[in-house]
């Protein structure tokens, strides 16, 4: 009787053989399964006011994407231009100048108004609501290039929310397969920074690693072991809040090579996390880290300041 030889496990080197490039959002499920993800963690939490809040914000975001009428689709003419020049096809920068955006904008400031919240965020909302054309524009120019200003985080939360809502609706229009990577770290979809990089366990990709858009919720595929703002696969180590590194399900990915770091989600092993919701429930993971000399490399809004 012959044997097969044993196969190597793809898991371990970075994928699955032929793992799609990207998973384009599903607005129909994305917030509304992320509102219910913030619920549950906020269960018990020490941050349960915050995540509670947020949940009440990402059920809006669900609300719109229902409520809003359908967008025009992003051209063929502009998604073959930014193929054939390796370029994201959603233009972040333009988000805005549009009109439909201005709307979605203005739909969810006015729903807002209705969310309990702290004294400070509601102050935050009459502020967005009341600042002038130039001022929105900045605030979305911020958004775009995943720079917050510190002095004015709470009123950047309300227009990255709407952002979010107008980014996943222009995405999930595109057809992945006519997605092309970018670079390292970088959204194929929006040219967007990651929140974190989650290691999943559906849809044929199992163990292979995606990271996930903080703009637009393109899910894109990377190589793991590999420092998602360098691209360096040299001194990659792991870090966790728990005392067993290799059980943890949300780990630190550090890199010694430029010192920062990105969260990694491990959802083949608990299939409820939410690359969001968990990133920002997973705080004291951050905590952790601000001790080192490494500087967090993930990008979500609703998490700035920490």
């Amino acid at each position: 009787m012959t044997t097969s030889p044993i196969q190597p496990d793809p898991s371990a080197i970075g994928g699955i053989p032929k793992a799609p490039l990207a998973f384009m959002p599903n607005t129909a499920r994305l917030f509304k399964e992320r509102a219910v993800r913030f619920e549950r963690l906020a269960e018990g939490s020490r941050l349960a006011p915050y995540l509670t809040f947020l949940a009440g914000l990402t059920r809006i975001q669900s609300e719109l994407v229902e409520a809003l009428p359908p967008l025009d689709p992003i051209s063929n003419e502009q998604v073959e231009r930014a193929r054939n020049a390796a370029m994201p096809p959603l233009d972040r920068s333009a988000i805005g100048q549009s009109a439909v955006f201005r709307e979605t904008l203005k739909q969810f400031l006015d729903r807002a108004e209705a969310l309990d919240k702290p004294a400070a965020a509601a102050e935050a909302l009459a502020q967005v609501q009341l600042a002038d054309e130039a001022t929105l524009e900045w605030m979305v120019e911020n958004i775009a290039a995943d720079n917050l200003p510190i002095e004015a985080l709470a009123q950047h939360l309300y227009v990255a929310a709407a952002t979010q809502i107008h980014a996943a609706r222009l995405a999930s229009g595109l057809d992945a397969a006519k997605l092309v990577p970018i670079q390292v770290g970088v959204c194929p979809t929006c040219g967007g920074k990651p929140i974190a990089s989650m290691v999943i366990g559906f849809q044929g990709a199992e163990g292979t690693r995606y990271a996930g858009c903080s703009c637009c919720g393109t899910l894109w595929n990377e190589v793991r072991v590999k420092c998602l703002a360098c691209g360096s696969t040299k001194g990659i180590g792991y870090r966790a809040v728990e005392s067993g590194t290799e059980e943890a399900t949300v780990k630190a990915e550090v890199c010694d090579t430029c010192h920062s770091w990105v969260k990694i989600l491990y959802q083949n092993k608990n299939p409820s996390l939410e690359i969001v919701a968990d990133d920002v429930a997973s705080l004291g993971l951050d905590l952790l880290m601000k001790d080192t000399e490494y500087k967090r490399a993930g990008f979500n809004p609703f998490l700035m300041g920490y």
